[in-house]
């Protein structure tokens, strides 16, 4: 039976919770004492998928997904070799588009969105990555579910402009996504509908 838990050692463990999204001290705490106290049936479980995940997960090398090979299980399936390209912000839009199930294609994160008040350039972001992989793979569409921001439009707009040398099709996901919506908040449904009536940029 291993030692009781210093509670110094609980402190750290509150406060490394608290940096979570969504969590503050206060969740944290009611948190990290449920696990104490269900500690062998879910803290320790908890910690043992955690270490698996700290050692096994990466970025995919193509689309910038997560996964825990070189080479994510969307990127070498070939039933997806469809042509098509669905460029998100980040990989939470990504698993949000596929919870919905109505893409078939591939993706592309771009790890973020143009900003002048962040000072994030186009060097900053896999921009050049999704020009590289247009001109490649032999795409025909390249499909922008960008979050309906000012800085997704901005973005949107740009790599619309990097991509017309390519001769490729550029659209964007239309009705059902707000101005101001971000894609990880959508229902399936609207997801579906938004991406089914997307429009040529």
């Amino acid at each position: 039976m291993s030692p009781p838990t210093e509670p110094g050692e609980i402190d750290a463990l509150i406060a490394q919770v608290a940096r979570l999204p969504g969590l503050g001290p206060r969740s944290a705490r009611r948190l990290v004492l449920h696990l104490v106290r269900r500690r062998a049936q879910v803290l320790d479980p908890l910690a043992r998928a955690l270490a698996r995940v700290a050692e096994a997960a990466r970025e995919c090398s193509l689309c910038g997904n997560i996964s825990t090979s070189e080479i994510c299980p969307i990127c070498t399936d070939p039933r997806r070799a469809s042509g098509e390209i669905c460029v998100v912000e980040e990989v939470s839009d990504l698993w949000a588009m596929e919870r919905g199930g109505a893409f078939c294609g591939r993706y592309h994160v771009l790890g973020g969105t143009l900003s002048a008040l962040d000072a994030i350039g186009p060097e900053d972001l896999r921009i050049p990555a999704l020009v590289n992989r247009v001109r490649d793979e032999g795409i025909s569409e390249v499909i922008l579910a960008l979050n309906a921001t000012v800085d997704g439009q901005t973005t949107a707009h740009y790599i619309a402009e990097m991509l017309e040398p390519c001769g490729v099709r550029v659209s964007a996901l239309a009705q059902g996504v707000p101005m101001g919506g971000e894609l990880d908040y959508l229902d399936d449904g609207t997801i579906g509908a938004a991406l089914r009536a997307r429009k040529t940029l």
